[in-house]
This record gives C-alpha cells, structure tokens and sequence, in this order.
C-alpha cells in the first residue's frame, strides 16, 4: 500500500476518553475510532490486523475439521424463552420488535441457535461427531464498556460448538478444541494463563478461560508458586487450615458500641482483632433474603454464593430492608434472634468461638457468640480467595495476577439439547440427549490484548504474524529522484517475495513519518536516503530498535531467508 494513495491518518495526541493503554494506541494509530460508549469503527488499517487474527484463528478451526457458517444475529426473543435463558441475560440483552410486534433480540451468543442447525443433521449416532463454527457480531448492553475493545457492547467473536453421542466422545473434541486454542494464542504472541473459571449464565459440566496476563485485566488469576494449580479469583477455592477451636464457651453478652459500625471500628473500639469478627451481610437473592456470615476479614465471593444458592442474580438488601429486618440502623446486623431471613454461613466461620458480631441493635454488638446460638440453614465455601491463603492442590503460597479473558471453552454437556430437543437414536433405536460443548474467542479483545502487551513509549509493537504490514518503507525525500526509484523497486520486490508492504511516499517531513512508523509499529522499518544512488539502506527493527545500514542485495538476501 503506497500512503500517497491512500486512506491514512494519526494523532499526535493522547485520546482524551480511552483509559487503557491499548485503547489509546490504538486510537492514535487510527485504527478504531469510538463511535459512541462501548461501540468501535475498526478503520482500515485495525481491519487488516483483524483479518490476520481472523486467519490464524480460521486455519486452525479447520485443521480439527470444525465447519464454518453464519448465524444470524436478529433472533426471535422465544429461542432464549426456550432455552431457559432470557431471564438470565435480562437488561445485558438488546431487545426489540418488528412491524408486527413480536420479540426479537440482537445475539449475544449462539448456543441455542447451533443446537437448532444440529437438529438438520439427522438423529443416528452414525451422523456424530462433527463441530460447527462462526466468526460472528455479538451484542451485550453491558453496564459499564470501558478499556477500548476489551469491554464494550458490539464485539466479533469467534464461538464453536461441538456434538457428541456421550461424555468420552465429548471429552474428545474438548481436547482437540483446547489444543487449538493454545496455538491460536501462540501465533497471535499472547502470553496467556488458563484457568478454571465460572459457568456463569453458559452453564454445564466445565469452564476454562484463557487469560492474557495484564496490569488493567479486569479478572484475577490466582495461580500457585509451587504447582500448576491456576484458578479464576471467581471460583478458587479458599482451603481452611486447622481445627475448631479448643477454647472454652463463653457466655454471650451485650456489649454498647455506640458510632461503632464497620469491622474496624467495632475491633479498635473492642481492642481486638477483625478475625475475631463474624460479619453478617444481607443479601436480596431472587425473592428472599439471605444473610451471608462470614470471618470479619474475609470479604463475599457473590459468584460461589449464587452457585451454592442454585440463583441466577442477588443484590446488597436496601438500607430500608436491613432496618425492617434487624430493627437497626445498618452497621449492626448479626444471624442470633433474626427472624424471616435465610443464614448462610461460611466454612470459617464453622470452626470459631466466642466471636463478635451485631446485636440486631443500633450501637450494639455481641461477644461470646457460638454456633448453638443460632442456626445456619447453609454452610459452604462463600469467601473471595486472598494471597494469605494456600493452594488447594499442595498447600503451598499462592500469588495473584490480573488478566484479560480472551478465549473460554465450555462442557455443555446436555443442557442446551435437552432444552432444544436435540436427541440421537442409539444402535438399539433409544433416544438420547445429544452431548455439546462451547468454545469462544473474543477477537477485538485478543487485538487489545496484544497491543498491552507489545507497546513502548512511541507506539506498538505488533508481533509480525498480525501487522498490518511486514515492512514499511520510509522514502526521505519526495524530491530526490533516486529515492524515488529504488523506494518502488524494493516495494515490488517484496511485495513479489509475499511481504504485506507499506510505502510511506507522502510529501511529508522525515521526523513525522519516522514517528508514524514507530506508532502503527510494523515489524521492520526500511529507510532510503541519502544513500539511495549507492544502493545503501538502513533497516531498523521495531522490536529491538536495532539499526544496520546495508545493500538493497543484503536487505532482500535477508528478507527472502
């Protein structure tokens, strides 16, 4: 692509309204371009980083002998009704009706969609396994987009869904499917960490997610120092290290703690340690209200409350609910004497004694309360994992780490065939559920990804699998005839040579180009000068800043190697 000719453009500026690194990149560079709150144009120049992403992901798709197609992305608001799953997505999903007035909604995601193409396949378990696959425009009215293309509300995704007669035959194409996703992000030069993570609105028998590790990641990974044990904050699991305490019972008592509500200011008024502390939080969870307990310095993990609470969606109780419910201000809630409200108790707090929580009355604490003192309808892990904790595989420390979910792989099992009435006649003509899993890929957010990963001070780094162009090359002087000629010769020889090539022929001064070079950061820069009627040129690598001057016969020696 030679720049006099075409559609290019770059901003010496920061974005003033993008907070990531890669946001702002990739702005400048001008290859997106914020239309509104969450929603991108990909310009030009991201299109061609985004088809190479495309590509890499496409081949390796086809390499398992998954098939691609292409769903729609209006769908009728009854296919999500059917499945169990509308009132799961509530407002994320973007509805709308036709002329008509029936219900219809802009995908999110495609399971119930791929189950019914599967239907068209016949029922014998002679026509299993296979797998089908789209590159595809999802939409989520996500609550808060941020971070450029990492979190917004119209993203392309690919998601591919596998079909097999039983568990083994599942296991199976997971794998395959798994081994995909590791080379994927191995040619897109990502470095990632898999995780288990949670089933969330998707459901099933397993969830992995692919991380790419990165200081704005919205998700933790907790991984351990010692094995290679690697879990999302959502899900990992908090071990609890000793025995029930072995001191004696003490009498529970009343004790006034006036302007004393929080943790700390009911331990420093106390005198005392905040794990001595149990904390009572009241929840709203689907029609009822739940008082999750838990060690006062441990914080709610939501995510495994809702899994062991089998609910969809739970929020903190109104200040209004919490004094109906405890006949006190909020800062003074405790699980003796409280009526209407379901106790969940958190494991930890199965092995104290003698601890300190509200009274059910404003100013108010207890001490000395034990378990006999009230009744707990629920124990279970309910804690957000902390690094002072150990590895639930060998015990040893654990460290954390931010990350941004770029790939995610589920076992569906038959929850979505089920649903949908996607069956298969076995070889004695018994009817069977048929046996799926789920695997996606966020492509914008791999594009993000790379870009906060693969960054300096003057621009990008793009890793040369996915640059928009291999080599550019800067002409000096627009006047210098010399220049001229050899800056076309080598841009048809490598071009020739299978190079995406980019010439940068503009009337433009060498300082302004120098710089666009390094913002849009193709892998290989090529400067022709001053030098040009000797044949001489300086090639300069982008990743390393590494410059040599050379003869254009090197230079291409080199390339064609």
């Amino acid at each position: 692509m030679k720049l006099s000719e075409s559609f290019f453009y770059t901003l010496r500026e920061n974005a003033k309204d993008e907070e990531s690194i890669s946001g702002n990149l990739l702005v400048r560079a001008g290859m997106i371009k914020k239309t509104s709150n969450g929603i991108y144009m990909i310009m030009p120049m991201g299109k061609l980083v985004l088809n190479k992403i495309e590509n890499i992901v496409r081949e390796e798709m086809n390499a398992t002998g998954a098939q691609e197609l292409l769903m729609p992305t209006l769908i009728m608001e009854e296919v999500y009704e059917k499945s169990g799953r509308r009132e799961n997505f509530g407002s994320n999903m973007f509805s709308l009706k036709d002329r008509y007035q029936k219900n219809y909604v802009l995908g999110p995601t495609h399971e119930e969609l791929f189950t019914v193409a599967a239907s068209m396949d016949g029922s014998s378990y002679k026509d299993f396994p296979y797998n089908l696959y789209q590159i595809q425009t999802k939409f989520r009215d996500e609550t808060r987009p941020r971070y450029g293309l990492i979190r917004v509300r119209e993203f392309i995704m690919k998601d591919a869904y596998s079909f097999d007669t039983d568990l083994e035959g599942l296991e199976v194409s997971y794998q395959k499917m798994f081994e995909a996703y590791k080379r994927i992000f191995d040619r897109l030069g990502i470095t990632y960490k898999i995780v288990n993570a949670d089933l969330g609105v998707m459901g099933g028998l397993l969830s992995e997610e692919f991380q790419a590790v990165c200081d704005i990641g919205e998700d933790v990974i907790v991984q351990c120092d010692a094995c290679d044990f690697s879990s999302n904050l959502e899900v990992a699991p908090v071990i609890v290290t000793g025995d029930v305490s072995d001191e004696a019972e003490g009498v529970m008592e009343e004790v006034a703690t006036p302007n004393a509500k929080t943790i700390d200011e009911v331990a420093a008024f106390m005198n005392t340690d905040a794990s001595r502390f149990v904390k009572t939080l009241l929840y709203k969870v689907s029609d009822e209200f739940v008082a999750f307990l838990l060690k006062g310095n441990r914080e709610l993990n939501e995510t495994k409350a809702l899994k062991l609470l089998n609910a969809a969606e739970m929020e903190m109780a109104s200040p209004e609910d919490v004094e109906m419910l405890t006949h006190a201000v909020v800062g003074f809630a405790g699980p003796v004497g409280l009526e209407n409200v379901k106790i969940v108790m958190d494991q930890e707090v199965a092995l104290m004694k003698n601890f300190i929580c509200g009274a059910n009355k404003t100013d108010t604490h207890l001490k000395n309360v034990n378990l006999k003192d009230f009744k707990a309808d629920l124990v279970g892990d309910i804690g957000v994992i902390t690094e002072d904790d150990v590895c639930p595989c060998c015990g040893k420390k654990l460290s954390f780490t931010k990350g941004i979910e770029i790939g995610n792989t589920f076992k569906l099992g038959d929850k979505y065939s089920k649903a949908m009435g996607l069956n298969y006649l076995d070889a004695s003509n018994q009817l069977h559920p048929v046996q799926m899993g789920c695997y996606g890929i966020g492509l914008g957010r791999c594009l993000a990804a790379v870009v906060e990963q693969h960054n300096d001070e003057n621009g990008i780094i793009w890793p040369e699998s996915i640059a928009p162009f291999e080599i550019g090359i800067v002409l000096i002087s627009h006047k210098d005839e010399a220049q001229k000629k050899l800056s076309l010769e080598l841009y048809d020889k490598l071009k020739k040579m299978g190079y995406d090539v980019l010439l940068d022929d503009r009337d433009e001064r060498p300082g302004v180009k120098f710089k666009d070079m390094e913002l849009i950061g193709l892998p290989y820069r090529i400067t022709v000068g001053r030098k040009a009627a000797e044949g001489v040129v300086e090639c300069t690598a982008r990743a390393t800043s590494l410059k040599e001057e050379m003869s254009v016969e090197k230079l291409l020696e080199r390339f064609r190697k």
